[in-house]
């Protein structure tokens, strides 16, 4: 994994917003993984993924947290 973004006890948008930042700043094909806590980020992350033309590549929930890898498009 090229970087991780924690962003485990933010809320709606927060852990989208970070992401978007934080990749924007990323050469394309980056991989980075995003942990969030937020309930509403099982809908934003797919979402933001999908308008902004990167790829989830990973959607999982380990003990509480939800790991998201994502690859820039």
């Amino acid at each position: 994994m090229d970087l991780e973004i924690d962003a485990i006890g933010l809320l709606c948008p927060l852990p989208v917003l970070r992401a978007r930042r934080t990749l924007a700043a990323l050469p394309k094909g980056t991989r980075v993984r995003l942990l969030a806590d937020d309930p509403a980020a099982v809908v934003d992350v797919p979402h933001f993924c999908t308008e902004a033309g990167h790829v989830l590549e990973l959607q999982e929930e380990v003990e509480g947290v939800q790991v998201y890898i994502i690859r820039r498009g």
